[in-house]
């Protein structure tokens, strides 16, 4: 990275290997972003002090409730007591910690996507594209869903947009008496991705885990299994098409790579991914994006950014590979962003 006069150079070693794409944000950082936290960094102390201070005396007084009652009233209720205590004070005690994390996401990544030119909701209500996802089958089915963390944005011509979603299914089960108790049973909680090309797909390819003896049931809908160019990656994946020919030029061992970044990069897992029309949906179970970090040490860290801009190259990644493939497969040039 080119050395910016008049910035500090801890910042700017924190910004040391991101692509160059990303230069500008060592001064967005030191002019914008630091100000703002340091003028809060007296409000995170409060709230983990109170955090911790509940979180000693929530289990202090639960262990004592529980040894009390279990011991001196030989009764069971005494340890359920003390962990409905000891859980009640540790939570209520960790709100304000709770609350002000959220705040300080808002101040790290809002100023990031304005200068991306991206937006940013971190409560979007209800998102309509996870429909589609389930239609191309890289989620299964739900009774009730909720969302947080919605980016939306366009990089070289496509659209994209990045949710985390939580969906759960009912279930019920009725005893002996007759008696009948729902239960919600989460099916799905991760990363949603969605892009959207300027032009077709061919075909429709899908993307799995390796699945094991699962393998067989194949993709389904007349899809059939695809051969990758690299035969490590099949040991990792399992792909079935619609168009051999596309799912070649589509899945290169690049392309693979970068799936297997961007796990590592959103901290998830059992990626699956499917190109259908002009658009490629992946989904990871697990991870969190666009977190501030633990509230539990100064909150002016410059690798706080660091993180969230490492969350964007991957996301960027995903959309210049395939539209290099892609452009490859149509016989065009390869343009870059």
């Amino acid at each position: 990275m080119t050395p910016q006069p008049d910035i500090d150079p801890a910042i700017l070693q924190a910004m040391d290997g991101l692509a160059d794409e990303f230069a500008g944000f060592a001064s967005v950082y030191q002019n914008e972003i630091q100000p703002a936290l340091q003028a809060r960094e007296y409000e995170r102390e409060a709230a983990v002090r109170k955090a911790r201070i509940y979180r000693y005396v929530g289990i202090g007084l639960g262990l004592a409730v529980a040894l009390v009652g279990f011991i001196g009233f030989k009764s069971p209720i005494g340890p359920f007591l003390g962990v409905v205590l000891g859980f009640g004070l540790v939570t209520w005690g960790g709100q304000d910690l709770k609350k002000f994390t959220r705040e300080a996401k808002e101040l790290i990544v809002q100023p990031v996507v304005r200068e991306l030119g991206m937006n940013f909701q971190p409560e979007p209500g209800e998102v309509a594209s996870i429909l589609e996802h389930k239609m191309v089958g890289v989620v299964p089915g739900w009774d009730r869903a909720s969302y947080e963390d919605r980016l939306t944005g366009v990089r070289d011509n496509v659209e994209f947009e990045l949710f985390e979603a939580h969906l759960e299914e009912k279930r019920q089960s009725t005893d002996s008496k007759g008696r009948t108790t729902t239960t919600w049973v989460t099916v799905f909680k991760g990363q949603c991705l969605r892009f959207h090309f300027d032009k077709t797909f061919y075909g429709k390819t899908l993307v799995t885990r390796d699945a094991g003896f699962f393998n067989r049931f194949g993709g389904g809908n007349g899809m059939q299994r695809a051969s990758l160019e690299d035969p490590e990656f099949e040991k990792i994946f399992e792909v079935y098409t619609t168009d051999q020919v596309e799912s070649r030029y589509l899945l290169t061992p690049d392309l693979m790579q970068e799936l297997v970044d961007l796990e590592k990069t959103f901290h998830g897992g059992k990626l699956k991914c499917c190109f259908f029309g002009g658009e490629l949906f992946i989904t990871l179970q697990g991870g969190n994006l666009f977190e501030p970090g633990s509230m539990f040490t100064p909150l002016d860290s410059p690798d706080r950014l660091r993180e969230l801009l490492e969350d964007f190259a991957a996301v960027f990644h995903i959309i210049d590979v395939t539209n290099t493939n892609r452009r490859r497969r149509n016989g065009q040039g390869v343009s870059t962003t």
